[in-house]
């Protein structure tokens, strides 16, 4: 029996690497990784020989050992010890590219630990995610930036003309301030800070995730600069549309 798809998923998890990372590091196509890893296909020799040198492993124990076993425990479990144990809060990171996959697997243990991870020495212990966003409907913050949102465990939690990252099966991923109407008590109401988008409301049993937004991280050079009587318009503007909505649905 080979051990060599076991064995390359779990070297690959010990790594925090992707598959796509691990595919660019051995030269070959993502979709090979997920068929060694799945052992829907057998690793070429030179692939191997490949894996065995950047791990420092012989091919006998690549292929006969089974190298998750021998360390006592799964990297996974060690890896979500660790998390729990620790003081210092882990942020995982959801690139644009994962946000397509993230609907489907944000509640997937398997799915978050693919993705990479990242520490702030500012944060309080707690559950924290990052989310890469994009498009202007939040500017001032340029598209590009990575809100860092801290788990919003309970609907009543949320804050009034809060920023959120919002996942919801209509909307998917969105970077939003939330509007809390009375009148709407099964419905939230999703603003943007530029103005041109109007505001739109999402069911509350739609809702599958929320982030408090507590960090932007963002390139330099990349804010736009305000004036006081843009930032003014813009306000005067927003209130106008929150009415306006207000009005529709009264």
């Amino acid at each position: 029996m080979s051990y060599a798809g076991k064995n390359l998923r779990y070297l690959r998890k010990l790594k925090g690497w992707t598959q796509e990372e691990f595919a660019i590091k051995l030269n070959i196509k993502r979709s090979l990784i997920g068929a060694y890893e799945e052992e829907r296909a057998e690793p070429k020799l030179e692939v191997l020989e490949l894996i065995c040198s950047q791990f420092n492993l012989s091919l006998d124990e690549l292929l006969l050992e089974d190298l998750n076993a021998s360390k006592g425990s799964s990297y996974i479990e060690s890896r979500r010890k660790q998390k729990l144990s620790s003081n210092i809060a882990v942020v995982s990171f959801v690139p644009i590219k994962a946000v397509a996959g993230y609907l489907a697997g944000y509640a997937d243990p398997d799915f978050i630990d693919e993705l990479n991870t990242f520490t702030l020495p500012m944060l309080a212990p707690g559950q924290y995610r990052a989310f890469e966003i994009v498009g202007d409907s939040m500017l001032p913050t340029p598209s590009g930036s990575v809100i860092v949102g801290e788990k919003v465990e309970s609907l009543d939690d949320l804050k009034n003309n809060n920023s959120y990252v919002v996942l919801s099966k209509s909307e998917g991923v969105v970077y939003k301030r939330i509007i809390k109407d009375k009148p709407t008590k099964y419905q939230l109401t999703l603003v943007s800070d530029n103005p041109v988008f109007e505001p739109y409301m999402v069911n509350q049993e739609d809702v599958l995730e929320i982030w408090k937004a507590v960090y932007i991280l963002q390139k330099a050079n990349t804010i736009q600069r305000w004036d006081v009587n843009q930032l003014a318009g813009m306000v005067t503007n927003l209130q106008e549309e929150v009415i306006g909505l207000k009005q529709k649905l009264a």
